[in-house]
């Protein structure tokens, strides 16, 4: 576990979150986080790809606009800021730069995989769509994404949302659902957020079948066997 800097296409540099397995690496994971910043949940889900093997990095992406941002679940300043920076000060060209120097990071392990949630789940299928040596993305609960519909996946892609979110209708999912069906959509008995154990719509249950979903995804088109792993210097 430990805190990189990242250079983007354009020079700019940011920091980011990294977590490496103990043993072999499959591949790497970058993580997007939501609209709360890099903070202790986020490195947390870092944590946990780690865990499964993956060389897993979650980028700052709000460095543009503001450097370490890190807000609660709780309040509503937290909420309101972070709203106010991820769809209102941040660019998405130069966002998706930041994403590209993750992805090229974790690179040098394997193929990658992308995962994001919320603003993040918005901005995995744009990765998807839009980036280079991403294999395989899931996206979480994305606001926005029915808006990008029409775009085209470059990888296989997974999605999961919540029925009960009141951001995200199921009016949107079943317009993603029209526009993408070679898109893998998978719909929870659970609300916006459900899998964050600090947010009061946690569910486990959800969270729990939606990561095993995420993962063996992931392991089928990171084309996953002991031959392909990469050994992590120790």
């Amino acid at each position: 576990m430990a805190n990189v800097e990242l250079t983007a296409a354009d020079g700019f540099k940011l920091g980011a979150y990294v977590a490496k397995p103990k043993g072999d690496a499959h591949g790497g994971v970058v993580v997007i986080q939501e609209i709360f910043g890099v903070n202790h949940h986020i490195r947390a889900v870092v944590d946990g790809y780690a865990a499964a093997g993956y060389v897993a990095i979650a980028p700052q992406i709000f460095d543009r606009v503001e450097r370490g941002v890190e807000l609660g679940y709780t309040a509503q300043p937290d909420f309101d800021k972070g709203l106010r920076i991820a769809f209102h000060d941040l660019k998405i060209p130069d966002t998706l730069l930041d994403l590209q120097a993750a992805i090229d990071h974790v690179a040098r392990y394997g193929r990658v995989g992308v995962v994001g949630y919320c603003f993040g789940g918005l901005l995995t299928w744009l990765a998807a769509c839009e980036l280079d040596k991403v294999a395989v993305a899931s996206c979480y609960y994305g606001g926005g994404t029915a808006k990008e519909a029409q775009r085209h996946a470059r990888c296989p892609v997974m999605m999961h949302f919540g029925e009960k979110d009141k951001h995200i209708p199921m009016s949107e999912v079943d317009t993603i659902r029209n526009a993408q069906p070679d898109v893998q959509i998978f719909v929870y008995d659970a609300d916006h957020g459900f899998n964050c154990d600090e947010r009061a719509s946690y569910d486990e249950t959800s969270a729990s079948i939606a990561l095993d979903r995420t993962l063996n995804f992931f392991e089928k088109h990171m084309n996953f066997d002991p031959d392909s792993t990469v050994v992590m210097p120790r």
